[in-house]
C-alpha cells in the first residue's frame, strides 16, 4: 500500500522583507478554508517569524525535533507542533536564538520525512538568504515560491536564480510579482520578463493584504476571517486561484 506523502511548497524570495511570513499563513488559511490539514514550517530559523505574527509562545519548536531525532528519542511528531486550529499545526524557529547555529541542515530533511504522511500540504516560510537549510527546503519541495516585488535589486537576484535554475534543468518554480511600487520605480510585467529572462507566472495585487497589521496585533491570518474575505473578494480571489495552481501543479 503507497504511504501518502504531502505537498510541500517552499514560500521565499531574493531579497527581504518582501512579505513572506504573510504569504505563507494566508496561503495556510485559504488551504485551511478548503478542510486540507496544514503544517507551516518556519525555516527562517533567526527570525521566528510565525511566531511573532500569530503570537504563539511555549516551548515546541524545530531545535526539539531536530535534538530528539539525533539522540534517538524522537516518538511522535505531534509532540512538537502548536495547534493553531483544526487544520494548521505549526512547527516554528528555534525559541531560543543560540539553539540556530546548532540545528544541522542535513536534519531538515529528516524532520520534513516524519511530517509528510501526516499533512496535505506542507508549507516551508524561508529566509531570503541562499543558506544551506534554504538548499535542502528546496530539494524537498514540490513547488518553490517566489515572491518578487518591483525593485531593482529583487529583480537582478531574481535573474541570477532563473540562470542557476535553467543550468540545474530545475522548472519546479513559480514567480509571484507583487503590484506594489518601490524605490520609485514602475516596472511593468513585461519589463520584469525580459530583465529576468522568465515569464512572470502571477501577478497579485497588494491590495488584498489591506490593514494587515491588525491582525498581526492580534496573532490572526486575515484568510481565515470571514467578513475580510467577503470585503476583498478580488483580491483574495487572486490568491485563491494561484493557491490552487500551486496544489494541483
Amino acid at each position: 500500500m503507497a504511504v501518502f506523502k504531502s505537498k510541500i511548497i517552499c514560500i521565499t524570495s531574493t531579497k527581504g522583507g518582501v512579505g513572506k511570513t504573510v504569504m505563507t499563513l494566508n496561503i495556510a488559511g485559504i488551504l485551511a478554508n478548503q478542510n486540507k490539514k496544514v503544517l507551516i514550517v518556519d525555516l527562517d530559523l533567526s527570525n521566528n517569524g510565525i511566531a511573532f505574527a500569530l503570537s504563539i509562545k511555549g516551548d515546541k519548536d524545530i531545535y526539539k525535533i531536530y535534538r530528539d531525532i539525533k539522540n534517538n528519542q524522537y516518538l511522535d511528531f505531534g509532540d512538537y507542533v502548536i495547534n493553531y486550529n483544526d487544520n494548521i499545526d505549526i512547527l516554528k524557529a528555534p525559541t531560543d536564538p543560540r539553539d540556530v547555529s546548532k540545528i544541522s541542515p542535513k536534519y531538515i530533511e529528516l524532520i520534513l520525512d516524519k511530517a509528510r504522511s501526516k499533512y496535505d500540504v506542507i508549507l516551508l516560510d524561508t529566509s531570503h538568504i541562499l543558506s544551506d537549510v534554504n538548499l535542502v527546503a528546496f530539494d524537498n519541495s514540490s513547488t518553490i515560491l517566489y515572491l518578487l516585488p518591483k525593485d531593482l535589486m529583487a529583480i537582478k537576484t531574481m535573474r541570477s536564480m532563473v540562470t542557476i535554475y535553467n543550468e540545474m534543468q530545475k522548472v519546479n518554480y513559480k514567480i509571484i510579482l507583487y503590484n506594489i511600487k518601490l524605490e520609485n520605480k514602475n516596472y511593468s510585467p513585461f519589463d520584469i520578463n525580459h530583465m529576468i529572462d522568465k515569464k512572470i507566472d502571477y501577478e497579485l495585487s497588494s491590495l488584498y493584504v489591506k490593514n494587515i497589521d491588525n491582525y498581526l496585533l492580534n496573532g490572526k491570518i486575515l484568510t481565515l476571517d470571514k467578513k475580510y474575505i467577503s470585503n476583498h473578494k478580488k483580491g483574495i480571489k487572486q490568491l485563491e486561484k494561484i493557491v490552487d495552481d500551486l496544489i494541483q501543479g
